[in-house]
């Protein structure tokens, strides 16, 4: 089985920094793309920022020049740095990752997420 722990959510005045970090734990064969996603209160889940096993990075338009996703594959954990952080990012934080794992004779690959982790942004 596959487990991925969120943790660095909480209360942030605005204008502060927050770090989150994520770490997938279990039979891995291998991490692909890995992301963050947010679910306000009354809103679907949208993409915050994703990074390639590679280290291409996407960011959503709302996100850009503010939050920062980086991974480290030696320990097989992605951040998301976020800066001047508005009550408009208030929401709670998933981590997504693409990963592969041995079934069988073979392999399978799939998207886990995390339980997501809360953040309250306030003015």
């Amino acid at each position: 089985q596959v487990h991925l722990v969120e943790s660095g959510g909480g209360l942030v005045q605005a204008g502060g920094s927050l770090r989150l970090s994520c770490a997938p734990s279990g039979s891995i064969l291998r991490i692909n793309e890995m992301g963050w996603y947010r679910q306000a209160p009354g809103k679907q889940r949208e993409l915050v920022a994703e990074i390639s096993s590679g280290g291409i990075t996407n960011y959503a338009d709302s996100v850009k020049g503010r939050f920062t996703i980086s991974r480290d594959n030696a320990k097989n954990t992605v951040y998301l740095q976020m800066n001047n952080v508005k009550p408009e990012d208030t929401a709670v934080y998933y981590c997504n990752a693409r990963i592969t794992t041995r079934e069988g004779l073979g392999v399978s690959i799939r998207d886990y997420w995390g339980q997501g982790t809360q953040v309250t942004v306030f003015s």
